[in-house]
């Protein structure tokens, strides 16, 4: 009795559910914080705040005091009630005091303790379920009775009388237990696949973080090798700027010293001149002709020979270089060049030599890498591909972007390497890479005279390039194809300018010796 007094005083009076964090007015009374916060929102336009409980007005919103007394009462009741937060059911022949529920009769549609359960009735009209509150929903609405079957056809749980005479009659039904088996038995096929889907969705996630981390540290890569270069640009930009500067004082300093030797020269030149006027002087203010006309001193004063010497010194001072220092100043391309390779350029390492291609005196080696002159005929088979003399074009071809790939030709004495059409003709001189409108190729001759030919013009390049390796650099939107000694420095050959109008095999035309394509990123120096 007591505990049921108990119980009723714990009620808030607004949601008639044991207090949530009580709170008291000025009246004395409590209630769950959140109620009376809502009760006093519907009373704001009202101009006047009402006790819920006892009618007390105030003209302010009146604040609300926790209680914390309260709250440790219900705090200690609540724990001494387990079952009771556990499902919040009761039984319902206890009215003096809540006593949780232990089953549930779905024909008496009451809740029982286990004391009301021993004397309940046994007989099988009578079904037991777990504690609920919803024992109407276990009843047919249209006879009242306990819901023992499943119509399959309307997909709906039915009583003895809806299979008689019922609108389900003549349908298809299940006993409950067994419809409800069979639908366990689907969810959890259901629930299978979905766990595999959910699996699924797991490892995609897991991929795309695996993708994410690579990207985050490719981009670390990146930006360590743009770091990199763009420091190693500066540096080369200062070294260069020291040189050239260099190079103008010493000009200047050159410059400087030949004019003031010039400057020297004429003044002695002048005081011999001054001299020389005066002594006309003398002799045009002399009266004894004999002595004017045999003076010795004056045979060649009016010679003009010195006076066309002199100005041909003046003239042969020397000036600025320009064309030297431009020359200097033309290494900036090859940073601007290196820039474009450093990141922009992919480095063809894929390239293998189509032995399609290969002349009959042209051996491929087995990883199609490098090919060499040979005395021996390697007995090809005849195909249309296949080049009559010394030649040799790459399998993989170039038809956009930005590339390079690079050749050691330290082996060879005569060569040539370039690029050249897939439409380029197999047979006769006129086949030869430089030889024709369809290819273009960096030359080494016989006299060891280094070239750039296409369409059999020759452009002459400076003698003694140190040239063991050799890089070719396309960028074929630009039309630019480029050609650089690997020596130390790098040097930059020569470019040239084209609209392209078919892909592009990389070539090689090897006089004697061995070729070989390598790969591998050489940094960029100059």
């Amino acid at each position: 009795m007591a505990s049921a007094d108990l119980r009723q005083e714990l009620d808030c009076s607004i949601c008639l559910n044991i207090y949530t964090d009580p709170v008291t007015l000025r009246c004395g009374h409590n209630f769950c914080r959140v109620c009376i916060d809502r009760v006093l929102d519907t009373q704001e336009g009202s101009g006047v705040y009402t006790c819920p409980e006892c009618r007390a007005e105030c003209q302010e919103r009146p604040a609300l005091q926790r209680n914390i007394t309260l709250c440790n009462i219900v705090g200690s009741f609540l724990s001494t009630w387990p079952d009771q937060e556990e499902t919040g059911i009761f039984c319902t022949y206890c009215i003096h005091s809540p006593v949780p529920a232990a089953k549930s009769c779905l024909l008496c549609e009451a809740s029982l303790c286990d004391n009301h359960l021993r004397v309940h009735s046994k007989s099988a009209e009578h079904v037991l379920s777990d504690p609920t509150t919803s024992l109407g929903n276990r009843k047919c609405s249209a006879h009242k009775e306990l819901l023992k079957y499943y119509c399959t056809e309307d997909a709906a749980c039915i009583c003895v009388s809806c299979t008689v005479a019922g609108e389900h009659q003549g349908h298809q039904v299940e006993m409950l237990d067994e419809a409800s088996k069979k639908k366990k038995e689907k969810l959890r096929n259901v629930l299978q696949k979905l766990n595999t889907k959910r699996e699924e969705t797991e490892k995609r996630v897991q991929r795309l973080q695996e993708r994410k981390r690579e990207d985050q540290e490719k981009a670390a890569g990146v930006t360590e090798k743009v770091t990199a270069l763009f420091r190693d640009i500066r540096r080369q930009l200062e070294d260069l700027e020291k040189r050239v500067l260099s190079e103008i004082s010493r000009q200047e300093e050159s410059v400087s010293l030949s004019v003031s030797d010039l400057i020297q020269q004429l003044e002695i030149k002048k005081d011999e001149l001054s001299r020389k006027m005066r002594h006309i002087e003398e002799l045009c203010n002399m009266s004894d002709p004999v002595t004017v006309l045999q003076d010795p001193d004056t045979a060649d004063l009016c010679d003009t020979e010195d006076r066309e010497r002199d100005d041909d010194q003046v003239h042969g001072v020397g000036d600025l270089d320009v064309g030297l220092i431009s020359g200097k100043l033309h290494t900036l391309s090859d940073i601007i060049t290196g820039i474009n390779t450093g990141i922009y350029v992919q480095e063809a390492t894929d390239i293998l030599l189509d032995v399609n291609t290969a002349a009959n005196n042209i051996h491929i080696s087995g990883d199609r890498k490098f090919a060499y002159r040979s005395d021996l005929n390697q007995n090809y088979p005849e195909t249309p591909e296949r080049f009559q003399y010394n030649q040799v074009i790459s399998s993989r071809r170039f038809s956009s972007g930005r590339h390079y790939w690079e050749v050691d030709v330290s082996k060879s004495g005569v060569w040539r390497v370039g690029m050249c059409y897939p439409s380029i003709d197999r047979r006769g001189r006129q086949s030869y890479f430089g030889c024709n409108n369809k290819s273009w190729c960096l030359c080494r001759g016989y006299n060891n005279q280094y070239s750039v030919i296409h369409d059999n013009k020759v452009i002459q390049l400076p003698d003694n390039i140190p040239c063991d390796r050799v890089r070719i650099y396309l960028d074929y939107e630009a039309g630019q194809m480029s050609f650089y000694s690997l020596c130390d420095p790098i040097t930059h050959l020569h470019t040239v300018t084209a609209t392209f109008t078919e892909p592009l095999h990389a070539a090689l035309w090897v006089g004697g010796g061995c070729i070989t394509i390598s790969g591998g990123l050489r940094k960029w120096e100059k």
